[in-house]
């Protein structure tokens, strides 16, 4: 077997859109994100068929791109109604909880509805969603490096234990009771 690919992080993470004018300006405007550039074909250069796009992308910051397809021929885009709204969602890291509460100010300023912050233990974090419905998390790093070290240990044991028993395990309790002291 040949060795696995040595990554260099992620390229682009691409998403559909509704309309990609209103996409870049939502994430330039709300998040400050810079609008890099902008591909738009009539035929998909991976299978040739025609399915005219727009294809855009923004800097995320650090090297980070998202990216969108506006595809007006194809029928109106959906969300996978079997998984509940709070799950698929995107997270960028935010510097300081000075940050965070700025960050929400802003959106509810721009009219936007803003959860939490929520306290994750580790993070905290707020969500809002794009004009596509796609849910934005902005998440600022409070965790300590011993407790990183500690979720990493216990990591594969907690994975194990919920192969086997599809039942949270409580490996990690006490990221929870220090959410519950801090409250």
């Amino acid at each position: 077997m040949t060795e696995a690919p040595n990554l260099q992080g992620v390229h682009h993470v691409a998403y559909r859109c509704k309309d990609a004018k209103e996409t870049v300006e939502f994430y330039c405007d709300v998040l400050g994100m810079d609008f890099q550039l902008a591909i738009a074909e009539d035929h998909v250069p991976s299978t040739g068929a025609y399915d005219p796009y727009m294809h855009i992308f923004l800097d995320a910051g650090n090297g980070n791109v998202l990216a969108f397809f506006e595809l007006p021929e194809q029928p109106d885009m959906g969300r996978d109604e079997n998984t509940p709204q709070w799950v698929q969602h995107i997270a960028f890291k935010i510097g300081s909880m000075d940050e965070l509460l700025a960050a929400k100010a802003r959106a509810e300023g721009m009219g936007l509805e803003v959860l939490g912050p929520t306290h994750h233990g580790i993070f905290k974090s707020i969500y809002f969603f794009d004009p596509n419905g796609h849910r934005l998390e902005l998440a600022c790093n409070i965790g300590t490096p011993e407790q990183m070290a500690e979720l990493k240990r216990v990591a594969p044991e907690m994975l194990d234990e919920w192969s086997k028993t599809k039942k949270a395990p409580r490996h990690a309790a006490w990221l929870h009771e220090k959410i519950a002291e801090e409250g």
